[in-house]
């Protein structure tokens, strides 16, 4: 198995964050561009393995990050998600622009390696990939994080 930083997703997301978050971005924008990318990818999996499922692999790959970013992995999931990243977009905001998105690429790209051992990388490619290449406008929704 290549190591995570070389397969195409990881590349994806880090696209993906980079062209919402913008050119000269701070703490604060990468960590809103970080959510905005995790909202897409949790929507395109949950009518798939579910909201329960989506949490969970979540709160794993938390765990994950949290052992290179201890800050990133302080909340863990205790009260749900939904607090998990209020505590992720605080922790990324507070950071320099280069911790924050190396933090947030490694959350997602866990989030999505942990998919990949379970359904395979052709079908997390497929059925993530829409996420990845959403336009680097955020919509009203994202804007609301």
């Amino acid at each position: 198995m290549p190591p995570m930083d070389s397969r195409p997703y990881c590349e994806s997301i880090r696209v993906s964050m980079a062209r919402r978050a913008g050119p000269h971005a701070d703490g604060h924008a990468t960590a809103l561009a970080a959510l905005a990318v995790w909202r897409r990818m949790a929507a395109q999996l949950e009518p798939v393995i579910g909201a329960r499922g989506v949490d969970a692999l979540f709160g794993r790959a938390l765990h994950l990050a949290g052992r290179q970013h201890p800050w990133l992995a302080a909340a863990g999931v205790r009260g749900g998600s939904a607090n998990a990243l209020d505590h992720v977009q605080q922790q990324l905001a507070a950071q320099q622009p280069a911790q924050a998105t190396e933090a947030a690429q490694a959350l997602l790209s866990g989030f999505t390696e942990l998919l990949a051992t379970m359904v395979g990388e052709a079908l997390v490619t497929r059925l993530l990939g829409p996420a990845w290449d959403a336009p680097a406008q955020p919509t009203e929704q994202e804007h609301a994080i």
